[in-house]
């Protein structure tokens, strides 16, 4: 193992630092330590010499005091008054955290900090905010339920700086229409900031003048993506619109052609050479970049020796290069249909860091042994060198261990043994892992098949076989390993956290699970295997994906932390992000905290002080880059659906109810996996009237119900490709029939 030495220089990016000194290279206090002192000194907003002489700040710190308290207004830890004076927001009603808008012109904002509901804010009170902004609301209200109203009394940080949308032309100016509808305010154009734009263009427009109260938001054009109807601009339009980075900047590029194209012996020394072991890579048949590979073998005892070995990239991406800033930048790759922005450029990405086969590669291998029965007994964590054998397909190891194909059996002979290893341990843990309460949520995933044009032809189902399962399986085992290891040793470290869900929604959920006959116990807390226990309890049956659909939606949202809170959905004490450093930044921070705690298995003081205040910024801005790339990733999914379905009008489909709202439900189509609204105005058999707690609208008169998961056949109404949306009405006897109300499923 090599430490890697400290950078020398202040390192940035988007406000978060890598170290934090002054100028004479003191430590400077931190945002808690002045928080707490003004909590502990200050009983009312203060003028900024107040604060200076309460927190004694001395005279040789105060314009660094001053710029932190600049940061920390941005941020929203504390607020300055029109009258110049710092107040904490908790003590005012104000809360900071993030708005999101709706389409109706209200939004909701989203607190920073836990214990404070959403608030929502009106359309009149939005006070020139836009959706996705870092703002501060005043609580105003506190309506019956809890629910909370306010209004926005500041913009702390806009997060939109252009704007990608339809343009409309009038007389002497122009319109650009947000596609994200969240943003419901049209980006006025003045003449000669129109460029070469004309009517129905997808354009991007740069804002040069942020929305007010009473008036639009102003911009210039920058680029013409294409008409709006053309669907080979869809994949560019998401990522304009989430600002995604495709290129690489020109030092990053530089950096990375200095890279060797093949292991040198000299970077061998000090690593295991296990390149006469038996080992391959299984990925998709798409799949460019490979940065895990498996060996296995079968102890006396019956037991497994399982290896899981995974691309050095930290060897080749030091800490405060242009490579590491840049992705730590943009946090993660993002995958669409038809097309990849990865973390790395592809030098590193699909060559030197890739584990491609019959070429030395160097990885960071996690040597785990395993009792008959699926038991870790001990492990290992090495720099080592491999060779893969064989760059493996799931669907070639499903023909091997399911299909028993003899051509590929014959193909691959000399391995079957292995992958018949790989089962029997994959099987064992996966058992293993369901006992002890692991959330196994089988929800199918769509693939969009696009024609050479980049029209959508096909919507099909994923295929997950027992090659994903293995996969799956060695990778969540090397995980938990890596993360015990370092939490036993008391290190700094980054882990993959899945905190407990709100009580409220398993409240919600419980009612919702009641109509099929299952019950919840809420109270005393939630255990991860209660929950599985009901996942098992329908399985096969027809509300399975439904009860998937709406547990899932019940859970928080899984987050990097620098703090050990385990992970509630794989009922795991212990869980990291290890396996894909190519990937995802966070695996290779855990990377280079492996290498430095190496076989001391300790840090050097300065160096656990330097990880210790890093990484609760690194772990902030990396679970918000996955956050963004999930939404645009999911964003344009749901274009390719919307486009899909754009000549299916007047076709009927069935499909079941999975939202239901006061204007009317949602209904997924059973077999494209797409979803349409059925607005309760077109249903003309009777007065429905909407039942928030049972998710049901109930006919005034008839008594008849429509219900979340209830199936239903639809026929599709309105495709409309630039909203992004679809409405269906109901079709066949479900017009007439609905279900009678108290009727439920019972098992």
């Amino acid at each position: 193992f090599i430490q890697q030495p400290a950078p020398k220089k202040l390192y940035r990016y988007r406000g978060f630092r890598y170290n934090r000194k002054n100028q004479r290279g003191k430590s400077m206090f931190t945002q808690e330590e002045v928080l707490q002192k003004i909590r502990e000194k200050s009983d009312h907003p203060m003028l900024l010499p107040e604060l200076i002489r309460a927190l004694s700040i001395p005279k040789e710190d105060r314009v660094t005091f001053k710029k932190l308290l600049r940061k920390m207004t941005r941020e929203g830890e504390i607020v300055r008054t029109k009258g110049n004076r710092y107040g904490l927001p908790e003590k005012m009603s104000l809360v900071a955290g993030q708005l999101k808008g709706h389409p109706d012109g209200y939004g909701f904002v989203i607190p920073d900090k836990p214990g404070t509901g959403d608030i929502y804010i009106g359309s009149k009170n939005m006070e020139g905010a836009m959706h996705g902004d870092k703002v501060v609301a005043r609580i105003e209200a506190r309506k019956e339920g809890g629910n909370l109203e306010g209004r926005i009394i500041r913009v702390l940080e806009r997060t939109h700086t252009r704007i990608v949308g339809r343009f409309e032309s009038g007389r002497g100016f122009g319109f650009v229409v947000p596609s994200d509808k969240r943003i419901n305010q049209d980006l006025y154009i003045l003449q000669g900031e129109i460029k070469r734009a004309k009517e129905g263009d997808m354009v991007v427009a740069e804002i040069t003048s942020y929305p007010t109260k009473n008036r639009n938001p102003q911009g210039k054009i920058i680029r013409v993506l294409g008409r709006s109807t053309d669907a080979r601009i869809e994949t560019e339009a998401v990522i304009e619109e989430y600002n995604l980075q495709k290129g690489f900047p020109p030092d990053v590029l530089e950096e990375s052609e200095q890279l060797p194209e093949e292991v040198m012996p000299d970077m061998l020394i000090g690593r295991a050479d296990l390149r006469d072991l038996q080992t391959v890579t299984i990925d998709g048949e798409r799949a460019r970049d490979f940065d895990d590979a498996v060996s296995i073998e079968q102890m006396p005892d019956r037991g497994f020796r399982l290896f899981v070995h995974i691309a050095d990239v930290s060897h080749y991406v030091t800490e405060g290069s242009a490579l590491d800033l840049d992705a730590f930048g943009r946090g993660t790759s993002v995958y669409f249909p038809d097309a990849v922005i990865p973390m790395f450029p592809e030098r590193l990405s699909n060559g030197i860091c890739s584990l491609n086969p019959k070429v030395d590669r160097l990885t960071m291998t996690a040597e785990m042994h395993f009792d008959s029965e699926g038991n870790r007994t001990s492990y290992k964590i090495y720099d080592s060198v491999i060779q893969s054998n064989e760059r493996m397909t799931y669907t070639a190891v499903r023909q091997i261990l399911v299909d028993k194909d003899q051509d590929i059996i014959k193909r691959y002979k000399p391995m079957i043994r292995m992958f018949e290893l790989m089962e029997a341990l994959s099987s064992r843990l996966y058992a293993k892992r369901i006992r002890r309460g692991s959330l196994d949520f089988d929800l199918p995933e769509p693939e969009i098949v696009l024609d050479m044009q980049g029209e959508p032809v096909n919507i099909i189902r994923e295929e997950r076989n027992i090659a994903h399962r293995i996969i799956e399986e060695f990778m969540l085992a090397a995980n938990e390993t890596v993360a015990e290891h370092i939490c036993r040793l008391e290190m700094p470290f980054l882990y993959r956290i899945h905190e407990e869900p709100n009580p409220e929604k398993m409240i919600a959920f419980s009612e919702f699970i009641h109509n099929f006959g299952l019950r919840l116990q809420v109270t005393g807390g939630i255990r991860p295997l209660t929950l599985s226990e009901i996942l098992d309890r329908v399985k096969d049956t027809p509300e399975e994906r439904l009860i998937n659909h709406v547990l899932l939606r019940s859970m928080k949202r899984a987050r990097y932390s620098a703090e050990n809170l385990g992970h509630f959905g794989l009922a795991a004490e212990f869980y990291t992000h290890f396996t894909s450093p190519i990937r995802r930044y966070p695996d290779l921070i855990v990377h280079r905290i492996l290498r430095e705690v190496g076989r001391k298995k300790a840090l050097a003081r300065k160096r656990a002080e330097h990880w210790k205040e890093i990484l609760p910024n690194i772990a902030l801005q990396t679970s918000e880059r996955e956050r963004l790339a999930m939404e645009a990733e999911r964003e344009s999914v749901n274009r390719q659906k919307v486009r899909f379905m754009a000549d299916k009008e007047g076709e009927e489909h069935d499909g079941f109810i999975t939202g239901v709202t006061a204007y009317g439900f949602f209904v997924e189509l059973e077999t494209l996996f797409v979803e349409g609204l059925v607005r309760v105005s077109t249903i003309s058999d009777d007065y429905y009237v909407y039942h928030e707690k049972q998710h049901a609208f109930i006919g005034d008169h008839s008594q008849r119900i429509f219900r979340l998961g209830d199936k239903v056949r639809v026929r599709v109404k309105r495709v409309d490709i630039e909203s992004r949306t679809i409405d269906f009405t109901l079709e066949g006897d479900d017009k007439k029939k609905g279900r009678k109300k108290g009727l439920v499923f019972h098992r």
